[in-house]
């Protein structure tokens, strides 16, 4: 799953701006990918306001 910060975090709750930290995201526009984990996926929704994201098919 790829993750892209779409907004700033000013303005943010101080615990939404740790978990887009967590995820790996530092400024507006940088992306990450992630694994479709339940713990990634439950910090994904958690902020899933400030982020773009885009289901990756998965390769075999």
């Amino acid at each position: 799953m790829k993750i892209t910060l779409k907004c700033s975090l000013i303005g943010t709750k101080k615990d939404h701006r740790a978990t887009i930290r967590a995820l790996g995201l530092k400024k507006t526009g940088d992306s990450r990918e992630v694994l479709d984990t339940p713990d990634v996926r439950g910090m994904v929704n958690k902020v899933s306001y400030l982020l773009e994201i885009e289901k990756q098919e998965a390769s075999k």
